[in-house]
């Protein structure tokens, strides 16, 4: 009989496999690591970060102490997007301009909003910045992924009523502040009635698409010629699209891509992505005009634009 131990792996061997294993494991659930950790920072690159670290973190753990990985792995994804969360309200509170997030082109991505949409289009993510880091995150881990409640209180290390009330606390003040959007078809078809009218400056069909109290948002993050206030109100708002009309959309291409869940436009010129353009709409109208024009938070949206890139700061602004 053959001696058994030629065929007991070595010890190389069983650390590749392990390390093999760990790996298949983590891979099965990156996707909602990056899920909870984008929606929670508004920002693919850190969100990125953050799953970067969190893999590291778990091949150097010992990994035969964890019950539950993917549980293990989502509360290490949330701590530290909590405590990125924390050092960035103070970032974005010296933001030059108006902060949005960094859009993700979701139809490119599809996993990223697969379980469910929630705390994904940008509107949300706007309102999730008004909450403290530990509120936005047992928002999301219920919302938009539907953990229990015992669950979340584990990863906050939070008492389960206490978890409640954060969840709680956090939609009502996202019901308060957000009326009822529309549907994908009709923000798309307000979307597409924007744009033809910003593209020839007509003030009566503008002020027709928009609420009363509409606002344009336009982060350029200090990067790229930008208003840094947000402009507010139907008149208001139509022409001050009017009045860089005749400038901005000269030579411009537009490319219609799905980004957060929800239709948008990535405008260009010689293949160089300036922009990125999107609504947020209710039965009043559009409540939210939103142009992405920070080329780092561009970078990795351009992709989708096969041949394009971002604009670097050195570029000149479009004309």
């Amino acid at each position: 009989m053959p001696d058994m131990v030629e065929f007991m792996p070595t010890e190389p061997q069983a650390a590749t496999n392990d390390l093999d294993h760990a790996a298949s494991v983590f891979a099965s659930v990156r996707p909602r690591l990056f899920g909870i950790a984008y929606r929670m920072l508004g920002s693919s690159a850190e969100a990125e970060d953050i799953v970067q670290d969190v893999w590291l973190r778990w091949q150097a753990y010992d990994r035969s102490t964890v019950l539950d990985p993917p549980a293990f792995l989502a509360t290490t994804t949330t701590r530290l997007a909590i405590n990125v969360a924390q050092s960035a309200r103070a970032r974005h509170e010296t933001y030059v301009g108006p902060w949005l997030p960094e859009p993700v082109d979701t139809s490119a991505d599809p996993a990223l909003g697969a379980e469910r949409g929630e705390a994904l289009e940008f509107a949300i993510l706007l309102l999730l910045e008004k909450l403290s880091p530990t509120e936005r995150a047992a928002y999301v881990l219920r919302e938009a992924f539907d953990y229990p409640y015992s669950q979340i209180a584990d990863i906050l290390q939070l008492k389960e009523a206490n978890t409640r009330q954060l969840v709680s606390r956090a939609r009502r003040r996202i019901v308060a502040e957000r009326r009822e959007s529309v549907g994908s078809v009709e923000q798309r078809r307000l979307l597409k009635a924007f744009l033809a009218a910003a593209q020839t400056g007509d003030l009566a069909a503008l002020e027709e698409l928009f609420a009363a109290d509409v606002v344009s948002y336009s982060d350029g993050g200090g990067a790229v010629r930008a208003t840094r206030i947000p402009v507010i109100g139907r008149t208001t708002v139509a022409k001050f699209i009017r009045a860089f009309a005749p400038r901005f959309w000269v030579g411009a291409e537009l490319t219609w891509i799905e980004a957060n869940g929800q239709a948008s436009v990535l405008v260009s010129q010689d293949d160089v992505v300036f922009a990125l353009v999107t609504v947020s709409a209710s039965a009043q109208g559009i409540d939210q005009v939103m142009w992405v024009m920070n080329p780092a938070k561009l970078a990795g949206i351009s992709l989708s634009l096969p041949g394009s890139r971002a604009p670097h700061p050195s570029d000149p602004e479009p004309s």
